[in-house]
């Protein structure tokens, strides 16, 4: 095996990782920068050390050796004889950026026949015990009958935070509060005497939410997760805008308001043609921030949901943050990845990032999903 420069065989140790996703071998992010590590420590040029890297830190399960092993041998194929040794062996499944629409919506199409069977939106937890036991759950793990907890938790956000007071007071017909430049104003017409009592009760809070999510390949573990979130949000927050982003950005609002789950994801199918790409955040923050700063202003919550894995100019992604933080009310980076132990954000674009976020949370399982409430409302 030939030994590759460290973006190459970074790049390599990601494909083959989605490769082994698409096999039914689960392999996290986390798992991948770990494989990326463990290359690090042996001689890449010998097949066998490699071989034993990846497995010791990618196969969990002994029943999953021998797919493995066939992918692998599939994937990083060794020369024919005679063969000139030409840089890193070629992948033998798409390659990021590549995927077909037609694989992308068949996913999805998936998705909503396994998670959304009767048509109805994703049923409530069944109980709170399950609930209990899903909430530190990593959601890379979960099956299709646990995604359907998310409707709930996010269903029971949106009611905590439309019953949370503003600073400010609104006339009422009753309440604990007693009115008082109103029930002497009142009192004129009888004489100033305050026949009628008036009251006031503070006014609710209105944030407007803006949610852009990350489905590059990176994201794709969390893909299933995520478009669960959003889908509840959309139809449980009463003003939010929802955009996808790889490559290019993509608006979802309209996609997923359609009645039933389903129905939602095949329109998000047909909206997202960067699917499962690459990654370009700070362009499609730049792009958001060209076409619909309308849509940002100070009692907005800016929302983003990504790994921050940019393969652009992090310099592009720093400065249409930095123009998007100044409009916003708070900007929240919501990576999947801050979930696990030891992780840093050491990227290039998380780096950029970060001096422009107000808040940088993990979003990997139920309970931090629930952590977010304090976060989305100014």
């Amino acid at each position: 095996m030939t030994s590759l420069p460290g973006a190459r065989l970074t790049l390599a140790v990601t494909r083959f990782c989605r490769a082994l996703r698409d096999a039914g071998i689960a392999t996290t992010p986390a798992e991948t920068i770990d494989a990326v590590r463990a290359l690090a420590l042996v001689d890449v040029t010998d097949r066998d050390e490699v071989f034993m890297a990846l497995r010791a830190v990618l196969v969990t399960r002994p029943e999953d050796y021998e797919t493995f092993a066939a992918l692998f041998d599939a994937f990083w194929r060794a020369p024919r004889s005679g063969e000139a040794r030409r840089g890193p062996p070629r992948p033998a499944v798409r390659p990021p950026g590549e995927r077909a629409p037609e694989i992308v919506a068949a996913t999805l199409q998936r998705w909503a026949r396994v998670a959304d069977d009767s048509g109805a939106p994703p049923a409530a937890l069944p109980a709170p015990s399950a609930h209990e036991v899903l909430a530190t759950r990593e959601v890379s793990g979960f099956g299709d009958a646990e995604l359907r907890a998310i409707e709930r938790v996010v269903a029971r956000m949106a009611r905590r935070l439309a019953m949370r007071p503003s600073r400010r007071w609104r006339p009422a017909s009753r309440g604990a509060r007693l009115s008082l430049r109103r029930t002497l104003r009142q009192g004129i017409a009888t004489g100033g005497v305050p026949l009628d009592l008036a009251f006031r009760r503070r006014k609710v809070r209105r944030t407007s939410l803006v949610v852009l999510c990350d489905v590059s390949g990176s994201m794709e573990l969390y893909a299933r997760f995520l478009l669960q979130v959003l889908y509840a949000m959309q139809h449980a927050f009463a003003r939010v805008e929802t955009f996808a982003f790889a490559t290019r950005l993509s608006h979802i609002t309209e996609p997923l308001g359609a009645p039933h789950y389903a129905r939602a994801l095949e329109r998000v199918a047909a909206t997202v043609r960067d699917w499962s790409g690459g990654t370009r955040i700070g362009e499609c923050v730049a792009a958001f921030e060209a076409h619909w700063r309308r849509l940002v202003d100070r009692r907005t919550v800016v929302v983003i949901l990504s790994d921050g894995w940019d393969t652009g100019d992090p310099e592009v992604l720093g400065r249409a943050l930095a123009r998007l933080h100044e409009r916003a009310g708070r900007v929240v980076w919501l990576n999947p990845l801050l979930g696990a132990p030891g992780y840093q954000p050491l990227t290039r674009g998380m780096q950029a990032a970060l001096p422009h976020v107000d808040v940088f949370r993990p979003v990997h399982d139920l309970a931090s999903l629930e952590a977010l409430l304090p976060h989305l409302s100014l």
